[in-house]
């Protein structure tokens, strides 16, 4: 069964790319494109740390323009494959609701209502050419059998997709195929983008989650669409830990974290937040600054006050300091507090470019729960301070109001780092 005609039967454009850029997709980085043009961020201010060509740089004076930046509403296709080998076990509209409005809320929620992902999942199952066994699915699949999937996934839908219309590309894999890997999830970044309908197609997300699938899954591949890095660490032979970087603080170190709401720091990137929202800490001395829970709605009015402090400790590394709390996309987290993380402009993703400072390192929590329970207790409370190793900054907290701000007095370092 294909997938849904466009309304209006508009007649468009088949796909074209031609060998060359087919051939370019064996050498694809499935972990992304590296550089792209800048794009001003007039958000920015002195305290953001410059991008630079690591893979997802989280540098923020510029945006990489050959991501699209979630500042507005952005339209995302999601395409159902089925294979010749195997009949479908559920229906596309039940892989749709996995993921859907789960993931739109998500980012309704991380954006303060600044951006929009509308999905249109098709109705049917687009029939793909070969068995699934055919296309070696795994996590590290060979470039090779990759660039086969995308090619003929691109070239099945073509007759019922009107690729124009969308921003975003999911490929959802029917989960019972037998030659289909749940590990396989990731988002492919292409060489050289294909066309097809007049559009350029830059990025693919692939699912091949498993029904019902691991939480929040699509909102951490839906970030590398927007350059946001892997945040956990990737152990070499595969058995050791991955969260020791951020543990349960960010959908990028983990989708199963019990706070996954994205770091101010990811949200400044994105233009979610501003200047205005930021306090740059750059002379010595104490600073005062009220600082209102990353994942907290906007109060009454739509305003959204200071979410970030961030103080610079070198060219291209920053502390920064945000207060994380049980609201929005953070209601389930175990602990309360104001977390300190140090952030690295240089560091690719999957390289540690945020490392959460660990304020009680003698101690763990939530271990029922946790991803990774020496970091879930991690933020400073009431009444609690802490000089942050290697960078002579002080953090303490001095209270927390009514209104749920963390009142926090942050003393910055004698000398000002290079810039």
């Amino acid at each position: 069964m294909r997938g849904q005609q466009p309304p209006g039967g508009v007649q468009r454009s088949r796909l074209r790319a031609g060998a060359a850029a087919f051939t370019s997709l064996a050498a694809l980085a499935a972990t992304g494109l590296v550089a792209g043009p800048a794009v001003a961020a007039p958000s920015a201010g002195p305290c953001a740390l410059p991008r630079t060509a690591a893979h997802h740089s989280l540098g923020l004076d510029t945006w990489n323009g050959s991501y699209p930046r979630p500042t507005r509403t952005l339209d995302a296709v999601m395409i159902f494959l089925s294979f010749p080998d195997s009949d479908p076990l559920i229906t596309p509209a039940e892989l749709a609701a996995d993921h859907f409005p789960g993931t739109s809320e998500f980012f309704e929620r991380a954006s303060y209502g600044r951006f929009t992902l509308r999905a249109h999942p098709q109705t049917g199952w687009t029939r793909m050419p070969q068995d699934s066994g055919t296309y070696a699915i795994r996590r590290d699949w060979s470039a090779e059998r990759r660039a086969a999937y995308l090619r003929d996934a691109i070239r099945a839908a073509d007759d019922s997709v009107d690729f124009s219309r969308y921003d975003i590309v999911y490929l959802v894999a029917d989960p019972d195929a037998p030659g289909v890997d749940s590990d396989a999830t990731k988002v492919v970044n292409l060489e050289q983008p294909l066309e097809a309908d007049g559009r350029e197609i830059r990025r693919v997300v692939t699912v091949f989650e498993r029904h019902p699938p691991d939480r929040n899954v699509l909102a951490h591949e839906t970030g590398h669409v927007f350059d946001l890095p892997d945040l956990y660490h990737r152990p070499a032979d595969g058995k050791g830990d991955w969260d020791t970087h951020v543990g349960d603080w960010d959908v990028m170190g983990s989708q199963f974290g019990l706070a996954p709401d994205l770091f101010a720091w990811h949200k400044w990137k994105l233009g979610w937040l501003d200047r205005s929202q930021v306090n740059c800490v750059r002379d010595p001395g104490t600073h005062v600054i009220g600082l209102e829970p990353v994942a907290a709605a906007p109060v009454a009015g739509g305003t959204v006050g200071t979410r970030l402090a961030v103080v610079r400790t070198g060219g291209g590394s920053a502390l920064a300091i945000e207060a994380r709390s049980a609201t929005g996309n953070d209601q389930d987290t175990c602990t309360e507090g104001v977390l300190v993380y140090r952030v690295r402009n240089e560091a690719a993703s999957g390289e540690g470019p945020v490392e959460v400072v660990d304020a009680h390192p003698r101690t763990e929590a939530c271990w029922e729960r946790s991803v990774y329970p020496p970091l879930a207790d991690a933020p400073l409370t009431e009444g609690e301070s802490f000089t942050v190793p290697g960078t002579g900054v002080r953090v303490e907290v001095a209270e927390r109001t009514r209104a749920g701000v963390w009142t926090v007095r942050v003393t910055g370092p004698r000398a000002r780092p290079v810039e």
